[in-house]
């Protein structure tokens, strides 16, 4: 008999290491002691496109301090690619991206050549000095130019298209009396800007023959595999150890090509090797996210209840393609029918090769691309057709009575409460508006937007975890997903605490070594609904070994252990007990560990949902847009710390805001990144976040798991652009095809308030 109290789980206990961090007591690469490694900096093709004509290094070799230069035509003819990752039957013939440039650059930030010195100092000095003679070819910085076809990055291909989807049928023939609404959306590339760029540390066993990667990654374990197939080598002969992490949003997924630069030239040179990458490298060389125009064509009935949905994403994958760059506009595809029943819906995907640095995940990925252009499409059809844009949602949600409920484009929504999503956050964003309305200074204007989202959360099926009971009065765990902010330490160690009835503080975490065992990784917010699902499992088969060994101690049947708060005792003999750190000792002794391995698996992913709503102030003289108040209802299953959810609704949200006003990689005609600073690329900063927030949660638990938990770490970036924009719009009073692209700029937003004027 097992009595457990939900103790701990649903409590909002803090963080085990912000104390670590606030003290800079943090472990991150750059501040890890390495006095043996050598340092690397690399040389970056400086145009867009051109086949390199030579490159003559050598007064950079007579530079003191400096060992050798690698050139990527040697690190090319040693090395694989990256290889993509094909979904749900696409069309992938974009190439993979080699870790360096051959013959030939193909867009600016490449690595061209790779200096070693003693020195960090004398490796960037020595680049500077490395001389690059390039022959420039035509440019494709833009998905209009790739489409027309005049210039082909790759010529093998025949066109300037790397990927070809489409899923769904029935559009046409289930749509032909309805009403059509179609628009055009523009996703500008970002660059997700974590506050420690990417870096490592190489070095390689000669007498194994075995690699070790120090780095900033999300996880240890894609960039094991994926470092082993760029080297040519089994897995086992690699180790992956990630160090604390400065952020990711998804920019860290796929490993560095540096990464594999350094490695390969560790045990060409036979010296540990360290690089750190430079805030300027990061957001040039570094994968981006976003870069898509999607059209969307909904049909309608006259009275409100959508039939059907048709979408085309075009995408920029760059010059080449990481793993998981083709995986996101079909994300973006497959979600794109949002909260709502459809009969049918057909989505196409056309991915483009331009001069660029490749894209990427960035948090969302996919999710936030749909969202936008489901919830704005819904606004426009409410504005065409004469609907109320809150009417018209409740029309056509998916109802609690339908779940699990299958869209015409195959995800499976498992469990929820659309509708109260949609009343709370209805509700709360109209008391919020009247209340900013009455402080706001006379002339300025105001509006509000609101938008519900979906979050496809735990893709990759499964996650590895493991419990251990050791008998000096520890409980040790280790998890496939690694933090890197997400504070695993508390929220892991409250599932165990709960299932073996000891206190938090008692369960010490590994994670980040690939060495501790196989794993996924932390990404898609899935570390709650697979990692926690895990150690949760796990938990539970430790707690069933220790009441079976209990029985043979207490010489009783296992169902005659009572199990109550880490101690066992026979049933109606209280006195006759033993606590689950001496169960761990007799079990020692007898050569019977109380530790269990679990493996936790979904066959699909889980959904998260909610709503969120806006209200923005606009300077009718500067065109300035500022948020001024975000009202959020996030439903995400069960909940083991709301405090870090409520975090993670937070951080999003700023995300969220930055797409809608203020990011935007920027490239010229000639393939320039013209925002490669802070200076030029605008995240949101303190200013820009004094906005008022109030934030509910819901729990429906997933019943794919015995957790029940879901994933919360990119809501706020799929419901915060489409409700801004729309705030946006309500407060300048156009129609929502004046609407600007994002981000919603003080030029664009005065140009649109000009037009107004000028029709009015």
């Amino acid at each position: 008999m097992v009595n457990t109290y939900r103790k701990y789980v649903g409590r909002s206990l803090h963080r085990c290491e912000d104390e670590h961090f606030l003290r800079g007591e943090g472990t991150y690469v750059a501040n890890m002691e390495s006095h043996d490694a050598i340092c690397m900096a690399v040389v970056r093709a400086t145009i867009a496109h051109g086949r390199i004509l030579g490159i003559d290094s050598s007064f950079a070799r007579t530079m003191p301090g400096v060992i050798d230069v690698v050139t990527g035509s040697e690190i090319v003819a040693n090395t694989g690619r990256f290889v993509p990752v094909v979904q749900l039957g696409a069309s992938v013939t974009a190439p993979g991206l080699p870790i360096a440039a051959d013959e030939s650059v193909q867009y600016v930030g490449q690595v061209v050549a790779a200096v070693f010195a003693t020195s960090q100092r004398a490796a960037i000095d020595a680049v500077n000095e490395v001389i690059v003679d390039y022959d420039s070819l035509p440019v494709i910085s833009d998905i209009q130019t790739a489409r027309s076809g005049e210039y082909l990055i790759h010529p093998e291909l025949g066109s300037n298209i790397g990927l070809r989807w489409h899923g769904g049928a029935n559009y046409e023939a289930t749509t032909r009396s309805a009403r059509k609404v179609r628009r055009t959306f523009k996703m500008p590339r970002l660059i997700a800007s974590p506050m420690e760029p990417r870096a490592c540390v190489a070095s390689y066993d000669e007498e194994g023959e075995s690699f070790e990667l120090i780095c900033s990654a999300q996880d240890p374990h894609r960039p094991k595999a994926q470092l082993a197939e760029l080297l040519g080598v089994s897995e086992e002969k690699v180790r992956v150890i990630v160090p604390d992490v400065g952020g990711a949003f998804g920019a860290k997924g796929s490993i560095a090509t540096e990464y594999a630069i350094a490695a390969y030239c560790a045990r060409r040179l036979g010296q540990r090797i360290r690089w750190i990458e430079e805030r300027g490298e990061n957001m040039t060389g570094g994968y981006q996210g976003r870069g898509m125009e999607i059209t969307v064509e909904i049909a309608v009935m006259d009275d409100g209840r959508f039939v059907g949905l048709k979408s085309l994403v075009e995408a920029d994958l760059g010059a080449y393609v990481y793993p998981l760059t083709t995986g996101v506009p079909i994300s973006a595809a497959v979600l794109m029918t949002g909260n709502y029943v459809f009969q049918s819906a057909e989505a196409d995907v056309i991915g483009y090769h331009t001069n660029a640095v490749p894209t990427g995940p960035y948090r969302g990925a996919g999710r936030p691309e749909a969202g936008f252009c489901i919830e704005r499409i819904v606004d426009a059809a409410a504005a065409d057709l004469g609907f109320d844009p809150v009417e018209l949602r409740r029309i056509n949600l998916v109802h609690s009575s339908e779940m699990p409920y299958t869209t015409p484009l195959g995800v499976v929504f498992d469990s929820g409460n659309y509708s109260q999503v949609l009343e709370m956050t209805s509700a709360s964003l109209n008391a919020t508006y009247t209340k900013v309305r009455s402080h706001l200074s006379p002339g300025m204007l105001v509006g509000k937007g609101l938008s519900l989202y979906i979050e496809r959360a735990a893709p990759g099926f499964w996650e590895r975890g493991s419990v251990e009971i050791d008998p000096d009065g520890l409980v040790s765990a280790s998890s496939g997903s690694s933090s890197h902010g997400q504070g695993h330490a508390i929220s892991f160690a409250q599932i165990i605490a709960d299932q073996l009835g000891v206190s938090p503080e008692l369960v010490q975490l590994r994670e980040g070594d690939s060495a501790d065992g196989d794993g996924v990784g932390t990404f898609g917010s899935r570390s709650m609904t697979l990692g926690g699902e895990a150690l949760n499992l796990a938990s539970i088969e430790v707690r069933r070994m220790a009441v079976d060994r209990a029985s043979k101690y207490f010489e009783v049947e296992p169902e005659e252990i009572v199990y109550e708060l880490g101690r066992m005792y026979v049933t109606g003999s209280p006195s006759r007990d033993i606590d689950i750190f001496s169960v761990a000792a007799v079990a020692r002794d007898a050569g019977e560990p109380l530790v269990s391995e679990i493996r936790s698996r979904i066959e699909v992913p889980v959904i998260s949902f909610g709503g969120y709503g806006v209200v923005v102030s606009v300077d009718p003289d500067t065109g300035e847009a500022r948020v001024q108040a975000v009202v959020a209802v996030d439903d995400a299953g069960t909940l083991i710390n709301p405090m870090l959810a409520e975090g993670q609704v937070l951080g999003a949200a700023m995300q969220g805001i930055g797409q809608a006003l203020y990011e935007e990689a920027i490239y010229d005609e000639d393939g320039q990144l013209l925002t490669g600073s802070f200076l030029d690329y605008l995240i949101p900063s303190s200013s820009e976040a004094g906005y008022s927030f109030e934030g509910t949660f819901l729990e429906t638990p997933t019943p794919y798991t015995s957790l029940g938990a879901k994933g919360i770490g990119e809501a706020g970036t799929i419901a915060l652009p489409p409700a801004v924009v729309a705030a946006v719009g309500d407060a300048i009073g156009v129609v929502d095809s004046l609407v600007p692209d994002m981000p919603l700029t003080p030029e664009k937003v005065w140009r649109a308030l000009a037009i107004r004027k000028s029709h009015s």
